[in-house]
């Protein structure tokens, strides 16, 4: 069953998250829009009314000061002689009047607005009959009316104004506090958005990461089981390797060898010269040259001096091998001491080096190859190096020869690169770890 994609997961987390954020910013958008019809609507509106109603109150502090003055007589003007100052601040008062009316508060009661209206008219009722008595010479009656009913009405409505702007105080007051719970609700979502988008990305980051464990230990496992199916393969093609060569030199070399110890002793039962004598000399020659070539593939396959005398002196056999056989010229170099390693670690490092060699042959378009091996205590270090055509693109990743290599470096916990030195051509670098005191498989 195939191994699902974390797309799901990531969609559902990604849903989530702007799922949140868009019914935030819905209920942020009707919250401002509260706001701003409070602010609008409550708070501005109430205290414009206000600077009204204070202008208002402020022309009958005048009215007051005046309808004193005219009571007590103490200004050197008759009664009618206020008329143009009264007549100024009606003018006043009902511009302030008509203003109020337009911005007062959806707090105030129709009641409320037709007793500020009727108090008003029956004052300047009374200044109207005020101005009457007084242009008929009767002022003592004029101001005796001042300090009654005139004085009553102006006393009425500064107190009605002063209500109004009470009530326009905590109208004010209660639209603060709304304002106030407004920003307490939209603090407290933002603080359950900022929750839920970081639930939201903490569950998606932790469902991802965990898939992503778990594609990693299936890839983890399939690697250890490719690395184990491909030593198991490389075992068993040596073992072939192995076999063949000794069914090569034990069966079909002592087979070939009595057969030319025979056509040797026929040969020599012959007459000199004969024609008979000169076909088995022929025949034995093609058994011995079948011989070599036998016991030269026996080598190759697997060459007896590894399992003999080491990787050490394998490597030196094999590079006069190649010499003989190619006719290449092979530069080599040994450093350090090395020490003795087994066939289970040197048939590894033998067929790299042989699979480099036989590169060098087949793609280099050079007759000379340079092999450099540094032993140390912890490690050795093979270098296969021709200056010819080189490798192409990226060779790490192409030819089975070169898989075959990179599969038996991993398989002796090495490192192999392929590089490009300065000179041209191609290097083979392979390090092995090696443990303390030599490999003895």
């Amino acid at each position: 069953m195939p191994a699902r994609t974390p797309t799901v997961i990531q969609l559902v987390g990604l849903g989530v998250t702007l799922g949140a954020v868009a019914v935030f910013s819905i209920f942020t958008l009707k919250q401002l829009d509260g706001l701003r019809r409070l602010e609008s609507d409550s708070v501005d509106r109430s205290r414009r009314d206000s600077l009204q109603l204070i202008r208002i109150q402020n022309n009958l502090t005048q009215l007051g000061l005046a309808l004193r003055d005219m009571a007590e007589g103490t200004e050197p003007y008759p009664i009618t002689g206020y008329k143009p100052e009264f007549d100024r601040m009606r003018g006043d008062l009902q511009d302030a009047l008509s203003v109020e009316a337009q911005l007062m508060p959806a707090t105030r009661t129709p009641a409320q607005q037709e007793m500020l209206n009727s108090t008003f008219s029956r004052f300047w009722g009374e200044v109207d009959h005020l101005w009457t008595v007084a242009g008929q010479d009767q002022t003592n009656e004029a101001r005796a009316l001042i300090r009654t009913r005139l004085e009553s009405e102006r006393s009425t409505m500064t107190t009605v104004i002063a209500r109004l702007l009470v009530q326009n105080s905590e109208a004010e007051g209660a639209a603060v506090q709304q304002i106030t719970a407004i920003y307490g609700r939209v603090e407290k979502n933002l603080y359950m958005l900022l929750a839920a988008v970081v639930a939201a990305i903490s569950i998606t980051s932790a469902l991802v990461i965990r898939h992503d464990r778990r594609v990693f230990a299936q890839l983890t496992r399939l690697s250890e089981e490719r690395k184990e199916l491909a030593g198991q393969v490389i075992s068993v093609q040596e073992d072939v390797f192995r076999n063949l060569a000794r069914e090569l030199h034990d069966e079909f070399g002592q087979v070939l060898t009595a057969v030319g110890v025979m056509l040797q002793r026929v040969e020599k039962k012959l007459p000199e010269a004969s024609r008979q004598r000169e076909d088995i000399h022929e025949v034995r020659e093609i058994a011995n040259q079948t011989l070599e070539r036998v016991r030269s593939m026996s080598q190759m396959l697997h060459p007896p001096v590894l399992d003999d005398y080491g990787l050490e002196n394998s490597i030196e056999w094999y590079l006069r091998q190649f010499e003989k056989q190619t006719g290449f010229q092979v530069h080599y170099e040994k450093i350090g001491i090395g020490p003795w390693i087994g066939d289970t670690v040197a048939i590894h490092v033998y067929r790299i080096l042989q699979e480099s060699l036989n590169n060098i042959v087949r793609h280099s378009g050079t007759t000379e190859a340079w092999v450099k091996v540094a032993y140390s205590p912890a490690t050795l270090c093979l270098d296969v190096e021709d200056h010819g055509a080189g490798l192409e693109g990226k060779p790490a990743r192409k030819g089975l020869g070169l898989i075959g290599m990179r599969e038996r470096a991993e398989l002796l916990g090495g490192q192999i690169e392929f590089q490009r030195p300065a000179e041209g051509g191609t290097r083979v670098k392979l390090v092995v770890p090696l443990p303390a005191g030599g490999v003895h498989e």
